[in-house]
């Protein structure tokens, strides 16, 4: 599933290429009784009314690709069928016309699904005709294949806020009407499913509102697919797994789940940099993957093979995409970690050669100021060997910059002021300026 073909499909959702021709829906109230069935020609709708069903339509086509929007799969029996993408085959083929298939699909949503209040089950029907496409994404005017689908939304039917308001033939401000309001859908599905630009009848593009709360009994029992969880749900079960496996010491889990993120960052970013530019899929996280990014983070074998065993045993079949587990904000955390790290190491490295300096200058200001005069080589403190030079000095540090060259009576000389406070020696004679 691409987000360019679901885009493709939202963008008929205007009044000028909106092509719904039927509309039928089915009121709910909290004891799962039906208060109200209706079925209407769409385009035949007051701009009032077209424009808030063609709002709610559009929703289910909203969010992002593996949390508000799943691809569901179909499984079969030993006969190769399922009992409800066949109700749902004939229910799209129908085009909403059949209200024994309708009552049926209705019955279907509100027996399974798990919602306490006031529903409304809204159903769409539209033929869209696929225009051809060349490479270059051209248009051309003619039909590669029409592509028909019912789309559902089920919304929270709720009570207005209580307040206030004007009442103008009164002319007073009284308690206003609460009343029954068609909030935003919470779930929903489109059937068949609209991938590589076709239809997929063996799939079906699945809504939530909600990635937390996905409501899987819907799509198990009511239309009949194996439930998938969101990637958001995905990435928090991966850091359980990876965290409750670890230690008793949260703080050593965390560094220790933050290195695992950047090892798994990075083989995404490897894969995506082999096959850029290809139709190839988004990397899967297979048990393999599991052991070398443990193995690459010094995960010990018997932890290893425990994390292994829970991944298989929390995702079986349903393997995640590696992407999905991916935790920007771990990510970030272990970035700054980092920093926080190396910045200690620095801090670390700027004491020990302060505590250096601040020996040297202890040193200089037990000798004070001295001038020393060899024709050897001088040896120093820390026993290194200083070359040959004529002239040696030695001063407190705050004495350097005082320090200057000077030609006098034709001969160049070095200059040191001197404060009357200061001590001086040169070859250990004290006191000779």
């Amino acid at each position: 599933m691409r987000k360019k073909d679901i885009l493709e499909l939202k963008k008929r959702f205007k009044k000028d290429q909106c092509t719904f021709t039927k509309m039928c829906g089915c009121y709910v109230n909290g004891e799962k009784h039906i208060i109200l069935k209706f079925r209407e020609s769409f385009l035949n709708l007051d701009d009032d009314e077209y424009f808030k069903y063609l709002e709610i339509a559009k929703k289910l086509l909203s969010g992002t690709i593996g949390n508000n929007i799943l691809e569901l799969n179909f499984p079969t029996n030993e006969d190769l069928i399922n009992e409800k993408q066949i109700s749902l085959m004939q229910l799209k083929n129908s085009r909403l016309k059949d209200d024994t298939l309708l009552d049926d699909f209705y019955k279907s949503i509100i027996d399974n699904y798990n919602y306490t209040g006031n529903f409304l089950i809204l159903v769409f029907h539209d033929a869209y005709d696929i225009i051809t496409k060349t490479t270059d994404n051209s248009k051309l005017d003619e039909s590669e294949e029409v592509y028909e689908y019912v789309l559902c939304a089920i919304c929270p039917v709720s009570l207005s806020d209580p307040g206030l308001r004007y009442f103008e033939e009164e002319n007073k401000i009284e308690a206003r009407i609460r009343d029954w309001v068609v909030d935003a859908p919470t779930n929903g599905f489109v059937f068949p499913a609209f991938i590589d630009r076709s239809s997929d009848v063996n799939s079906i593009m699945y809504y939530t509102k909600n990635a937390k709360d996905t409501h899987p009994e819907l799509m198990e029992d009511a239309l009949g697919c194996y439930s998938k969880q969101t990637a958001i749900v995905q990435k928090e079960a991966f850091q359980s797994i990876i965290k409750d496996s670890l230690s008793t010491d949260e703080k050593k889990a965390d560094k220790i789940f933050m290195d695992i993120q950047e090892n798994l960052n990075t083989m995404i970013d490897e894969y995506n940099s082999i096959y850029e530019g290809t139709d190839c899929e988004p990397i899967t996280l297979t048990k393999k993957d599991i052991q070398n990014l443990l193995i690459e983070s010094d995960i010990s074998e018997e932890i290893t093979t425990k994390i292994q065993e829970s991944y298989v045993e929390n995702f079986g079949g349903d393997l995640p995409l590696a992407e999905y587990l991916i935790d920007a904000k771990a990510l970030k955390a272990n970035e700054q970690r980092k920093k926080e790290e190396n910045l200690e190491k620095q801090v670390e490295i700027l004491q020990i050669k302060l505590e250096q300096v601040k020996q040297e200058a202890a040193v200089a200001n037990e000798n004070h100021l001295s001038i020393e005069v060899s024709d050897a080589t001088v040896a120093l403190e820390d026993n290194k060997v200083l070359p040959l030079y004529d002239v040696i000095l030695q001063v407190k540090p705050e004495k350097i910059p005082q320090i200057k060259s000077q030609i006098i009576d034709g001969q160049k000389c070095i200059v040191i002021p001197i404060n009357d406070n200061e001590q001086t020696s040169v070859n250990g004679l004290v006191d000779l300026i």
